[in-house]
């Protein structure tokens, strides 16, 4: 899946509102631009996501029927 089938996908199922999904396709598009940026652009961006990602923490707890089906 490229990143403009799961951007569909996001839309698709209301996935906008689901941080995680959004967080996916950052790292899909990151992905696909790895060899057009240097190394140095490719740790810091994929460090931002990564900090992005430690940052919703368990939000999620005690509704995880809610927003993971």
């Amino acid at each position: 899946m490229d990143s403009k089938e799961l951007a569909q996908f996001i839309e698709e199922t209301n996935g906008i509102s689901k941080p995680w999904l959004l967080v996916q396709l950052r790292l899909k598009k990151l992905q696909e631009r790895r060899a057009t940026l240097s190394e140095d652009e490719y740790l810091q961006q994929l460090e931002e996501i990564y900090q992005d990602l430690m940052n919703l923490g368990e939000w999620w707890r005690g509704i995880e029927n809610e927003v993971f089906y």
